[in-house]
């Protein structure tokens, strides 16, 4: 086939995806506004997948099953009206792809609520019992604005009217200081944390014209990422890591290093006139039910308090929270230096020494890396099994999405749609191409007695984060330098105990040490709700982070059992995406049309 005729072959295939998506979109609308659920079924296959975001159900509400998804969409219609579902312009086109081995058309749609606009994805692919007719496997449907109280961006900006060419009157920079000192006024919402959870959040409820403030306890926003250790970079790539509303420059690695990012963050909060109070410690509060406000307490650089009233409490300070040290025997009797992986900067110093790395996750290895780079005799200790993935090109796996180009609010909407069992199922699919792509590696480590594991139903390192916070390593080059015998590996049931010199081994020798580096992970984020709200206040939540009942993560994005307490967490691309659907949940609490669970 020439240039020309298959010019011409994508471009049948182009109108054939969309006239059936816009037929499909016609047929749904139809059912939907007669609210038959039996007829809104006869759309999907029996094994298909719905996931809501707030559009329908003000909730993250994934459903599966024809008749489930036919009767909660019925149901829904009444309260939601929704209507208008088409095809936009200026949007990735519908086209032919094949998803979890499923030859489909993906088309991405929009439709308008009773109460704003949505957004949403749909696969369809042939029934066979119906004679090929083109059946729904997958659809989404997102809230993406409130009707009068959208976003101000583009043609919708703010004029600037109250400051520019304001002579004899306050400036830009004079409101800017007056907004950020809170002295005639409360916050709406308080968040804790300024990394990318806290800023995606205050600068999504900015344009939503939420007045909301930082509390930061580092003196500079991105410290947070500035001392981490000295030679950590992203693990994975800049075209999905961008914050909301402004991308990265097309200049920038496609690994982003730590102070590179930090102070990314700190121009990012002034750009988007985010307000935010450094060296600033959320000491704790309550809930004042009363008032139907927080009691919140935060104690500023100088050591003074103040208690601030806001509606809104959000934690945005990471998955983990306090670190998580072990007690371990002897440890107490090692004469050398001991530090938690969250303390360690750089292994300079340290050359001709020795040391101990108890741990063998992502933060663990890196550290590794860092000292062996460093002349250090350097050893690993592994305590239990470790999902080991290189970080190209197996890692990049799961960027699919994003390497597929096109607006990087398309590839978000796309990469939200899927619902917990497509979510699982993906990754068992995407875990055994890479251990086929690592295969090698894998096997060398075996070889030399490392505990290799890929998940509890295989499906690898992104489900291990999202139920547990860790238990993988994104290999750097730690791998290869310990099958070569460079980097050493040592299984911590071989250990006796701790001494002062190093770790005594069960068989009488001992492994000297001059250092060790506890890289033992972080208290999970129900500690901090513990030790800030108090122990009732934990007991009435439940489990943040982690995976519950209905496969979504506990608590994150969403309204808790709690009026007013949310939180948000995880890499960039997640902080990017969900902190859309968290700032619109606020906003629409804040008109009245949310109220608490």
């Amino acid at each position: 086939m020439d240039d020309l005729d298959q010019s011409l072959h994508d471009m049948q295939l182009a109108a054939q995806a969309r006239r059936l998506a816009t037929g499909w979109l016609e047929a749904f609308e139809a059912a939907l506004a007669s609210r038959d659920a039996a007829r809104i079924s006869a759309l999907f296959h029996e094994d298909s997948h719905w996931r809501d975001i707030l559009a329908f159900t003000w909730h993250l509400t994934p459903t599966a099953g024809r008749e489930a998804i036919a009767a909660r969409l019925a149901a829904e219609q009444a309260r939601t009206a929704a209507h208008g579902f088409h095809l936009p312009q200026g949007r990735k086109p519908p086209r032919q792809v094949k998803r979890l081995g499923i030859d489909s058309i993906e088309a991405i749609f929009e439709f308008a609520t009773a109460d704003g606009r949505g957004a949403g994805l749909i696969r369809l692919s042939p029934s066979p019992e119906e004679g090929g007719a083109m059946r729904a496997w997958l659809l989404s449907t997102t809230l993406e604005a409130l009707r009068g109280h959208e976003e101000k961006i583009g043609a919708n900006r703010p004029s600037g009217a109250a400051y520019s060419r304001n002579f004899g009157g306050d400036n830009w920079a004079d409101m800017r200081r007056r907004a950020i000192a809170y002295d005639d006024r409360e916050p709406a919402v308080l968040v804790i944390g300024a990394a990318q959870a806290g800023l995606s959040i205050a600068a999504r409820l900015n344009q939503l014209g939420v007045d909301t403030l930082i509390v930061e306890q580092w003196p500079r926003i991105g410290d947070s990422w500035r001392r981490r250790y000295h030679s950590l970079a992203l693990h994975n790539s800049i075209h999905l890591n961008h914050l909301p509303y402004m991308e990265f420059p097309p200049t920038w690695p496609k690994y982003i290093p730590k102070d590179m990012l930090g102070n990314w963050f700190e121009f990012y909060a002034d750009a988007m006139e985010i307000n935010c109070w450094t060296e600033t410690t959320f000491v704790g509060g309550a809930w004042d039910e009363a008032a139907r406000c927080w009691t919140a307490r935060v104690r500023r650089a100088d050591g003074s308090e103040r208690i601030l009233r806001p509606r809104h409490l959000v934690f945005a300070n990471g998955v983990s929270s306090f670190p998580k040290v072990p007690e371990l025997p002897g440890l107490e009797e090692f004469q050398g230096q001991i530090i938690h992986s969250e303390g360690f900067d750089s292994g300079a110093g340290w050359e001709g020494k020795s040391a101990l790395i108890l741990g063998t996750g992502s933060s663990a290895n890196d550290i590794a890396l860092d000292l062996h780079s460093h002349g250090v005799k350097t050893t690993l200790i592994q305590r239990g099994s470790t999902t080991v993935v290189s970080i190209d090109p197996s890692a990049r796996l799961n960027e699919a999405i994003w390497d597929e180009g096109g607006p990087l609010e398309d590839c978000d909407l796309i990469v939200s749609s899927a619902t917990p069992p497509l979510i699982v199922k993906a990754y068992k699919s995407v875990t055994k191409r890479m251990l086929e792509l690592d295969r090698d590696m894998i096997a060398g480590l075996k070889e030399i007695g490392f505990k290799h594991d890929v998940g509890e139903d295989e499906a690898g390192h992104q489900m291990k984060y999202f139920r547990r916070g860790g238990g993988y390593n994104l290999d750097a080059g730690s791998s290869a330098l310990m099958i070569r015998g460079e980097i050493g590996l040592l299984q911590y049931d071989r250990i006796e105990r701790f001494t002062a010199g190093g770790a005594l081994l069960k068989d009488g020798s001992t492994v000297p040490a001059d250092l060790i580096i506890l890289a033992t992970g972080y208290y999970p984020q129900e500690e901090l709700v513990r030790r800030a709200l108090g122990d009732a206040m934990l007991e009435r939540i439940g489990p943040v982070w982690g995976i519950g009942e209905d496969g979504e993560l506990n608590n994150m994005y969403k309204r808790t059992p709690q009026q007013g307490l949310w939180f948000i967490a995880g890499g960039l691309s997640q902080c990017r995406i969900n902190s859309k659907y968290l700032a619109l949940q606020i906003k629409a609490m804040e008109l009245g049309k949310l109220g608490p669970l």
